[in-house]
């Protein structure tokens, strides 16, 4: 927070943290603590006398600002200082402005102020106090006005700002773009119309919905009267944090280009006075266009702070040379409008070498002065601000570098290869939120706070030695390691902004894994479960009794390596197929309002048979004419534990057994969400050729049960009559892979079918049993941390008479170990409450 002067999209009104920083307690270079805040002329002259690093840090400073000189330069030299967001340097300007170097000034001297934005260059902050501001107005609205043109958005900036908004935010189109295929994303685009070039996010607050109804319109007025923007929807309520989401987001979808040209950090922090924004960011893009060269625009536009990211490839030779050039002419341009090289990010090793062109020489040294005083050995930070090395000088690959791309199973060609699809991975640190801001990314960092858990440390370990297996080397415990504890929720594909995919690039990994070292007992135990079970389904009762003794059960988890603690899934006293051969043709109704084609799943086929009864009383019941077609199991075991080409060769009979749906217009729907959703998430990636064709056309049909009876009941074709009135508390925990995929709100929607329902999601993340992974003795205790980090404390928490649901299996068996509670799937409340 310190070391880059932090401010958040609000500083147009709150300034940043340099503005609120009152005192800081501090280690110095030599070890010494200081303490800084507020001085007279004589509290400050006093501190001058101290025999210590700390006295020579005042007398340094004493003796650069007292120098008028000096004064003339830094006032005329450093960056405007009506720009809010400026960080170039130290802040040697604001201190010039105190006592005792400014006669008549009634600013009293606070080192505190140089420490915000030195990037820990000049000492180590333990404690820090700020000052406190009131809160803003409770209500707030969003006018997202769409421009047809980006260059229109520097214009229409200056008109909003009259309207003394909260904050003015900007997206250009190509970041909007990018957010269309990103699934955490697709939802917050609900705003949106047409295509815009960019689009201004402006934020209204006031006591009342008329005040700021009265502003937002009064600006659109304005800004219609000039000609600017085609469309203003104006957001309240809970869909502001929406927009806000999206905007966020900008930073991490930038890595979602294809090829290794990607938006990189360059001039993405310069800032200028707002005025001078429109001329600034002409001559920025005539000087890109000099280059041929693309930007990505977005950010804090409002106070004259615009991250625009050059599209680079710097494993390019060429384009690592123009990567300094474009830096050494964008810091004349900044310097042409006095403006700063770093608003707010630092300048750090990236802008170092450019400040002397922002300030001058003799600025420059000024800072170098300090530097030596505060640090003489330079060890804070060594070659930040001061001392820094060219920018192209410490670049992540080597230029010339070129890419090597392994031969894998799945198809990793929408990323460039399963390389590229690590590299995609920009270090923007979404997955290491913390519990309470919710989310599934990433379950074993929330559950540890362990950074090597985090999917960004499994993507910087992916990227370093994945090459390595171009050459055949698919022998990489480094790599083996960091994705163990990796739980294959898929919350890094919904909820990273870039998108990285680490469960499938673990599974692919396993693959090649297995090819060196063979498949465990464990892993051939857990990935052939099914036909263990078919094998059980002949005598159901024996198979029961064997895995629940100590004797044989408990041997089997000994020789499998699986938790003491868990239970072996038993089987039902007949299978829902032998089950559907007896009943199916005296339920099915004679005149339907459809049909549906039900996928029957491994596990609903001989674990939970007594869901998959329901399923289909259920439908049929609400008159849909349920058929069963020859297909095979979904090959999930196989995936999670990276046997690929056997999971293949599955998905692609499947799809041929049931791609004849597609042709007669017939949905296929699953009950359990890791099954049918392979349909979408998986078997696109293991087929190729024409069959990959039919898949795609496959998958566009293919709905778990929830979401369908959810569509269905928009539609119309089911109501809540068919259903009780009598009102129930339903607590949901949603599947990971179907929050990834398809989301939780199908769930909610379908279980608040009857009038009287009150739904609520839990809002956990994944339980921690994560299929098989859960069932691991090593992985045990860690699958138990995680569903307790949420999860179980709000089973337990829930009132008497609460209906526990979760779609998952697995969540299922790991909801009643954890609490005792008994949770049921979707479909079996619903089929409770069908008035039969």
């Amino acid at each position: 927070m310190v070391g880059n002067n932090a401010c958040g999209l609000h500083s147009l009104v709150y300034g940043s943290t340099r503005d609120h920083l009152l005192e800081a307690r501090c280690i110095l270079s030599d070890g010494s603590e200081a303490h800084f805040t507020e001085l007279s002329e004589t509290g400050f002259n006093n501190m001058t006398k101290l025999q210590s690093l700390e006295g020579e840090i005042y007398r340094n400073i004493s003796e650069i600002l007292s120098d008028k000189s000096n004064q003339e330069s830094i006032l005329t030299g450093f960056p405007d200082k009506s720009i809010p967001r400026r960080n170039t340097g130290y802040c040697l300007d604001l201190l010039v402005d105190s006592v005792p170097f400014k006669e008549s000034s009634d600013r009293p001297f606070n080192f505190s102020k140089l420490l915000a934005g030195s990037e820990g260059t000049l000492a180590i902050a333990t404690e820090l106090k700020l000052s406190l501001v009131p809160l803003p107005p409770p209500v707030r609205g969003l006018l997202c006005v769409h421009l047809r043109e980006r260059r229109d958005a520097f214009r229409a900036n200056l008109t909003a700002l009259k309207f003394s908004p909260a904050a003015v935010e900007m997206m250009d189109d190509r970041i909007l773009r990018l957010t269309e295929n990103n699934l955490s994303q697709r939802h917050n685009r609900f705003f949106i119309s047409g295509e815009p070039g960019a689009i201004l996010i402006v934020e209204f607050t006031g006591y009342s919905n008329s005040e700021i109804e009265e502003k937002a319109s009064a600006l659109t007025n304005s800004l219609k009267n000039e000609g600017f923007g085609y469309h203003f929807p104006f957001i309240t309520g809970s869909d502001i944090s929406r927009v806000w989401e999206l905007r966020r987001a900008g930073l991490g979808v930038l890595s979602n280009m294809k090829g290794d040209a990607k938006p990189v950090s360059l001039i993405e922090d310069t800032a200028v006075k707002v005025e001078d924004l429109p001329f600034f960011m002409d001559e920025l893009t005539s000087m890109l266009d000099g280059y041929g060269k693309d930007a990505v625009l977005h950010a804090h536009i409002g106070t004259g702070e615009l991250h625009v990211r050059p599209l680079l490839n710097l494993k390019d030779p060429d384009d690592v040379a123009l990567f300094r050039e474009i830096a050494i002419k964008t810091a004349h341009i900044v310097r042409k409008y006095r403006g700063s090289l770093s608003g707010e990010h630092g300048d750090g090793r990236l802008r170092g070498e450019f400040i002397p062109l922002i300030i001058g020489e003799q600025n420059f040294n000024l800072i170098v002065r300090v530097k030596e005083a505060w640090d003489p050995e330079n060890i804070l930070n060594p070659g930040k601000i001061v001392r820094s090395l060219p920018m192209n000088s410490f670049l992540r690959y080597q230029p010339g570098t070129i890419t090597a791309m392994p031969e894998t199973v799945m198809d990793f060609s929408d990323a460039g290869g399963i390389v590229r699809a690590a590299e995609q991975c920009n270090g923007s640190a979404d997955c290491r939120k913390p519990v309470s801001v919710g989310g599934t990314m990433c379950p074993s960092y929330m559950a540890t706070g362990d950074e090597r858990l985090s999917t960004r440390a499994r993507a910087n370990i992916l990227r370093q030695y994945l090459p390595l297996a171009a050459e055949g080397n698919w022998n990489l415990p480094e790599i083996h390691q960091i994705l163990d504890l990796c739980l294959s929720c898929k919350g890094c594909k919904a909820e990273c902004p870039s998108a990285v995919d680490i469960a499938k690039i673990k599974a692919e990994f396993l693959q090649h894994w297995n090819d060196v070292h063979g498949i465990s007992l464990r892993t051939w135990f857990i990935a052939h479960i099914t036909s263990i079970n078919k094998l059980g389904s002949l005598f159901p009762y024996l198979f029961n009794a064997s895995v629940r003794s100590e004797v044989i059960g408990g041997t089997v988890k000994r020789l499998t390596g699986i938790a003491k603690g868990r239970s072996i899934p038993t089987l039902y006293r007949i299978t829902l197929t032998k089950w559907l051969r007896k009943n199916l043709a005296k339920i099915n109704p004679t005149d339907p309002i459809s049909e549906v084609c039900l996928f029957i799943d491994e596990f609903t086929r001989y674990n939970d048979v007594e869901t998959g009864i329901k399923a289909v009383k259920l439908l049929t019941s609400l008159n849909y004419r349920v058929l069963v077609m020859g297909h095979d199991i979904s090959g999930r075991t196989f995936i999670s534990k990276g046997l690929l080409r056997k999971s293949a060769s599955i998905a692609a009979r499947n799809i041929e057994m049931l791609y004849p749906c597609v042709e007669r217009g017939i949905s296929v729907i699953g009950i359990e969400p890791s099954a049918i959703l392979s349909f979408r998430d998986e078997y696109p990636d293991l087929v190729k050729g024409g069959t990959k064709e039919k898949s795609l056309k496959l998958a566009a049909s293919v709905f778990t049960i929830d979401e369908f009876l959810a569509d269905e009941f928009r539609a119309g074709r089911i109501t809540s009559v068919s259903f009780t009135s009598d009102n129930e508390e339903v607590l949901v925990h949603v599947h990971c892979q179907q929050k990834a995929i398809c989301g939780s709100s199908p769930t909610i929607e379908a279980l608040s079918i009857p009038s009287g329902y009150n739904v609520r999601e839990i809002p956990s993340g994944c339980c921690g049993m994560a299929g098989s992974f859960g069932y691991e003795k090593e992985h045990y205790d860690l699958a138990n941390n995680i569903g307790e980090l949420v999860l179980f404390p709000g089973i337990r928490d829930a009132k008497e008479g609460v209906i526990i649901s979760a779609p998952g299996t697995s969540c299922r068996h790991h909801i009643k170990d954890g609490t005792g509670a008994r949770s049921i799937h979707p479909v079996e409340v619903l089929y409770d409450a069908l008035l039969k």
